[in-house]
C-alpha cells in the first residue's frame, strides 16, 4: 500500500510540475487569471492567445486593465506599480487584490490504511477505498505583488456512498497557492475516526474563467494513514 501511495504522489507531482511550467497567465486588476502564450507587451495593450486556444485568434488587452504576467520562465512583469514615496525614500508595493471566493463541487476517493482500516471494516463493515463527494468553499484572502495568495478552504464530504454507508468529513485549510499554481494546505480535519490534523498540496487549472483543482490530502494518525485525492471545479464568485 504505501509503494502504491508513493507511486500516486510521484504520478501526481510530475503532472503538475509539467502542467503549470507551461503556460503565461496574465493577472487582471479584478483578480481574473488568464492563461494564456503573451505575444506581445505593447505600449497600451497586450497581445496574446489563450491557452485553451492556441490556434485560435489574437487577442488585445489594456495595460491598464492588468495587474501582472507571470511568465512560464518562472518570471514576472508587474504594471502600474505605484510610484517612488518620496517623503522617506521606500517604493511603495503595488496594492493587494482583492478578497474573492471560488466554490463549487468536490469528488474523489480516500484510501485508508493501519489498524484504522481494520476498524473500518469491523464497526462498519467498509472496505478501505471510500469515494468522497462534497463541495469546496475558497476564500482568496489576499494575493501579494510576487502572485503569491492567501487561501482558506472549508471542505465538508461525504464518504463511502458507493458502499452504502454515510462517514462525513469536515475539513478546514489554511494555506498558501504560489504564482505558479502549486498550492500547500494544513488544518483540522473531523470524521467518524475522530479529530485529527490533514495536510493538503496540489494545483489549479484554469480554462475559460473555470478552475479545476486538483488536491493530494494526507492525514496522518496513530492508527493509520488516510491518503485522499480530490478534483472538481469552481468559479468567482463575489
Amino acid at each position: 500500500m504505501k509503494k502504491f501511495i508513493f507511486l500516486l504522489f510521484s504520478i501526481f507531482s510530475f503532472f503538475v510540475f509539467f502542467r503549470v511550467q507551461a503556460q503565461d497567465i496574465i493577472i487582471k486588476k479584478n483578480a481574473e487569471e488568464i492563461p494564456a502564450k503573451v505575444l506581445e507587451v505593447e505600449i497600451e495593450v497586450i497581445k496574446y492567445k489563450r491557452q485553451d486556444n492556441l490556434e485560435g485568434p489574437v487577442i488585445s488587452i489594456s495595460k491598464a486593465d492588468v495587474f501582472m504576467i507571470k511568465y512560464a520562465n518562472g518570471t514576472k512583469e508587474v504594471f502600474n506599480a505605484a510610484p517612488a514615496n518620496t517623503t522617506n525614500n521606500k517604493v511603495q508595493e503595488p496594492p493587494i487584490i482583492e478578497m474573492i471566493r471560488l466554490n463549487g463541487p468536490r469528488l474523489g476517493f480516500t484510501v485508508v490504511t493501519g489498524r484504522l482500516a481494520d476498524r473500518l471494516d469491523d464497526r462498519l463493515n467498509a472496505g478501505p477505498v471510500l469515494s468522497q463527494f462534497g463541495w469546496q468553499f475558497e476564500t482568496r484572502l489576499f494575493t501579494t505583488d510576487n502572485g503569491t495568495s492567501g487561501l482558506f478552504e472549508f471542505i465538508p464530504l461525504i464518504g463511502g456512498l458507493e458502499q452504502g454507508k454515510f462517514l462525513p468529513s469536515l475539513n478546514g485549510l489554511i494555506g498558501l497557492r504560489g504564482a505558479k499554481g502549486l498550492e500547500f494546505g494544513v488544518g483540522p480535519n473531523v470524521s467518524v475516526a475522530g479529530a485529527a490534523l490533514a495536510f493538503a498540496f496540489g494545483t489549479t487549472f484554469q480554462a475559460r474563467n473555470i478552475n479545476y483543482p486538483v488536491n493530494v490530502a494526507v492525514v496522518p494518525g496513530n492508527q493509520g494513514l488516510r491518503f485522499s485525492l480530490l478534483v472538481g471545479f469552481n468559479a468567482r464568485r463575489n
